[in-house]
Formats: structure tokens, sequence, C-alpha cells
């Protein structure tokens, strides 16, 4: 798991915040690395207030400098610039992962507007949907300090439950702590159709989220059971409320380090994407987040 890393990088200290993240993984997972710089058409001089790479050559000699600076000892690492340029960087990135067949792309979400969009919104949806890439997304305000604490946030979907194999592996390289957590319903987060009928059935819809609750301990308990039976130190909580909202609340209260997320790709990432489940707790957080695609049988 995660033997090849892609990390685009476009010389901003604020993508650069996804380095520390990569030389980690690398590390621990003994991972190849490819540094990747996508030619920009038309691409500005200055980008958030930095110079901006336009041409081959010193997009070259920045990547190798970074190789040098930040990887002098990795034998395991590559660079590459993307010569031919484009319009669309994301749609770049996206084709990038067909070449060099990653198992993990590392990006940086850039703060307001900007990149930090296209992160939440187009690259990530794209590379997810478009394969079976885990997406790393990186805040840059979030100072890194190791990997200690991860939290990984299920629904109940069984397709989800296929993420647990890259917390427990997270867990078990970084020796690190895992919590669980579901989130159920309130009667007042409900949405879309659910709140429609629960305006119309309240006694009912309560109950449901109720026995909802129930059920999300007994489920969280029994995935526990088959996660500390391999020697790992692990936890699992329910809350309720808004499950955006309570994601990031509890990777607060237990110091994660990282929130992993299960993900459909193709025509069920839509469903979830529409819920703003991720890009909610991306907005939300500036913790790292990792979006795991899922594929339905």
């Amino acid at each position: 798991m995660f033997k090849n890393i892609l990390l685009p990088l476009d010389e901003s200290q604020l993508a650069e915040a996804a380095i520390p993240y990569t030389l980690e993984a690398c590390k621990h997972f003994g991972s190849n690395v490819t540094l990747l710089h996508v030619i920009e058409k038309d691409a500005p001089t200055e980008v958030h207030g930095q110079h901006h790479l336009t041409n081959e050559k010193e997009a070259g000699e920045y990547l190798t400098s970074i190789k040098e600076k930040h990887f002098p000892n990795c034998d395991r690492l590559k660079t590459h610039v993307h010569t031919e340029e484009v319009s669309q960087v994301s749609q770049s990135i996206v084709q990038h992962s067909d070449e060099f067949s990653p198992d993990l792309i590392v990006l940086c979400a850039h703060g307001q507007g900007g990149l930090r969009d296209i992160v939440a919104g187009s690259i990530a949806q794209q590379v997810i949907a478009n394969g079976n890439v885990p997406v790393l997304v990186i805040h840059p305000d979030e100072q890194f300090d190791g990997i200690k604490n991860l939290l990984i946030a299920l629904d109940g979907d069984p397709d989800h439950d296929k993420a647990l194999d890259a917390a427990v592996e997270f867990t078990k390289k970084f020796n690190a702590e895992l919590r669980l957590v579901r989130i159920v319903p309130t009667y007042s987060t409900l949405s879309g159709e659910q709140a429609a009928l629960g305006t119309m059935l309240p006694g009912t819809t309560q109950t449901y989220l109720d026995v909802m609750e129930d059920e999300a301990v007994e489920y969280l308990q029994h995935l526990l059971d088959g996660i500390c039976g391999k020697g790992i130190n692990c936890e699992a909580e329910v809350q309720r409320g808004d499950p955006a909202q309570e994601v990031v609340k509890s990777a607060i209260t237990s110091n994660a380090d990282l929130i992993i997320l299960g993900t459909h790709g193709k025509s069920g990432l839509n469903a979830f994407w529409s819920g703003s489940v991720a890009p909610k707790i991306i907005a939300k957080t500036k913790k790292a987040v990792l979006l795991y695609p899922v594929r339905r049988v």
C-alpha cells in the first residue's frame, strides 16, 4: 500500500506544505516518489505573490532543488516536468495518475479561493472518479508534527468500510492510535427528503434516529473487535448532529493528525460530493484529510 506517491508542486510555499507528509509517508511505507510540475498555458509570472514557473528549464531546476533539499538520501525519487502547456492543470494531474500509476497523490489546499477550491472540488473529485487513487489533502497552515492519531469517519456503508484497510495500515506503519467515528443525524440536522419526512412524521422519525444510534454502536463495536484483535490501539464513538461538523469536532477532541474518509468513485461519488460531506470537512478543518476511493462490486 502507498508504494508510489505523486506530489504535484508549483514552486509556492503553500504547495510545499505537502512535502513533510510526503517525506514521512516515503519513510514509513518505503515509497517511490515522483515530484511533478505541469507547465501551465499562459502561466502568470507570480502566484500567491511568489515567482511562478513558466518553462521547462526552471521547472526542472526547481524540482531538483526540492529533491536535494528534502529528499537527499532517497534513491527512490524522480522528477517530471510536463512540458506540453495545458489550460487545465487539474486534468493533467489526473492524466499523470494514469501515467505513473501512483497509489497516493498528495495535494495542498491553498487557502482562500484559487487552488483550494480546485483541490476541494475538481482535482480530488476527478482523480477519485477517474481511478482508484487515494488523495491526501494538506492544509498549509497546519504545522506537521508527525502522524500519531488517526480518525476514520464511517457511515455504515459496507463499501466505505474498505477505507479501514488504509486506516489500519497507517496506524501500523506510524505506530499511531486509531479512532472510529459514526455520526447519526439529529432531528434538526436532517435535510432533503429526510427532513420533509421528519416534518410529516416527527415521532416516527425520532424513533428511527434513536434506533440508528443503537445500530451504530453495535456496528462500531463489531469493527473494533476485528481491528483491536490485530494489536492496534483503537477506540470508537457515536455522535449525533451534522456529519461534517461532528467529524471535525471529534478530530479536534481526539487530537487527530489525519482524517480518513471513504468515497465512492464515478456515479457513487456524485451522491457523496453533492452531500458536501468531504468538501465541508476540508473547509472546516486544518487537519490533513485522506480521501480514499472505494468501489461497489
